[in-house]
Formats: C-alpha cells, structure tokens, sequence
C-alpha cells in the first residue's frame, strides 16, 4: 500500500490590497456604530414561573431535550424559551410544568 503525502493549506497572510484595506475600515466602522452587545448572550429568568421551572429540572438533572420529550413538546427550545423568560404558548408552560411534577395556578392578584 502506498503512503499518501497529507498536504494542507498553509494560509499565509499576503500583502494588504487596497480591497482588503477597504474592508477593514468597513468592519471597523460597523464596530464603532454597532458595537457587541454586553453581556453578548441572555441570561435565564431569576425569579418567577422560570426559574422555578429551571430550579426543578436542574435539581432531577434532566435537559432541555429530555423536559421537552416528556412533556410532549417537539422543539426543546420552547424549554429553554420559557426558562429564559420569553413568549411562549401558556399550554407548553403547562405541559412543561407537569412534565416536571409541579402544577401550574393562575390566582388572583
């Protein structure tokens, strides 16, 4: 059997072309007017329905996925949708809800 010679790309950065220049100044500028948001991802709800929720799955050590496949939900992002405090269907609140042994009670104000 013969050996194969493994070749890769060796990427070499080559002189700065005007185009290149261009594009860094763009990417710059977009920067200064845009910058990154701080903190750059959102944070799961702290108190309230979703952090109750959260709390409860964390403490049977179950996932996004495993929470969803019980409660019936074909998406595991509703659940982590509802522990971050978003719009989500009431019904896929409920059905989370039981899925993890807690009941879900509107009372009055």
């Amino acid at each position: 059997m013969a050996r194969r010679k493994i070749t890769g790309r060796i990427r070499r950065r080559g002189p700065d072309t005007q185009e290149s220049m261009r594009l860094h100044a763009m990417r710059d500028k977009v920067l200064q007017e845009f910058p990154p948001r701080d903190p750059p991802r959102l944070r799961p709800a702290t108190e309230g329905i979703a952090a109750q929720i959260r709390a409860t799955r964390e403490a049977q050590g179950l996932t996004w996925y495993a929470v969803a496949k019980r409660a019936g939900i074909s998406n595991p992002s509703t659940v982590r949708d509802i522990e971050y405090g978003r719009d989500t269907k009431l019904s896929s609140v409920q059905a989370v809800a039981e899925a993890l042994g807690l009941r879900l009670e509107l009372t009055e104000v």
